[in-house]
C-alpha cells in the first residue's frame, strides 16, 4: 500500500505572486524550507522547460522561508526578510515538478545568509542560488509609509464552506 504524500502547508504571509505561480511550501523549520511546484504552459520559456525566472523565484522564496524559519514559533513568524543579493547558476533544464530546498547558512541580527538548490521531476540538479536577505519588522514604501507583513487567510476546505 502506498503512502499518499502529505498536503502542502500554509504560507505564512500573504504572496499574490507566489500564488499566482502555484508555488507549495512543503516543509518549513529550523532554518530551511522546501518549496515545490508542478509545471504548466505559464511556467514555460519558448524551449517548453521551466522559464528561468520560475527558478529563480522558487529560490528566492525559499530561501526566505529558510530565514524565517527561525521564527517559527514567534507572534507573525517574526520580522520579514527582503532579498538584497542573489547569485544563480543554472545547470540543466527544469522539467516536471520542480523542487526547492533551501536553508540559512548563517545569520546576524540583520541579516540572513541562505543558499538553495531546484530539482527537476528527476531528482536532477537544475539550479543552484546563493542570497543575502534582511531582516525587516515594515517596509517603507512611497511617501514614507511602512508597510507590515499581510498574514495568509487560512484555506477553507471544500467541505467546510458555509
Amino acid at each position: 500500500m502506498s503512502q499518499r504524500p502529505a498536503p502542502p502547508l500554509h504560507f505564512p504571509v500573504r504572496i499574490p505572486f507566489v500564488q499566482q505561480l502555484g508555488l507549495e511550501l512543503h516543509s518549513l523549520g529550523n532554518g530551511e524550507a522546501e518549496i515545490r511546484v508542478d509545471l504548466q504552459e505559464g511556467h514555460l520559456n519558448s524551449w517548453e522547460v521551466a522559464h528561468g525566472g520560475v527558478l529563480m523565484t522558487l529560490l528566492d522564496v525559499a530561501m526566505a522561508h529558510a530565514a524565517r524559519s527561525i521564527h517559527r514559533h514567534d507572534p507573525g513568524m517574526g520580522p520579514g526578510v527582503v532579498t538584497i543579493e542573489m547569485k544563480t547558476s543554472f545547470m540543466r533544464p527544469g522539467e516536471g515538478e520542480l523542487r526547492c530546498h533551501a536553508k540559512l547558512l548563517h545569520r546576524s541580527t540583520t541579516m540572513a545568509f541562505c543558499e538553495g538548490s531546484v530539482f527537476g521531476g528527476d531528482g536532477q540538479l537544475c539550479a543552484h542560488a546563493t542570497g543575502t536577505f534582511k531582516y525587516l519588522k515594515a517596509l517603507p514604501t512611497q511617501g514614507r509609509k511602512l508597510n507590515k507583513l499581510t498574514p495568509a487567510t487560512p484555506l477553507v476546505a471544500a467541505g467546510d464552506a458555509g
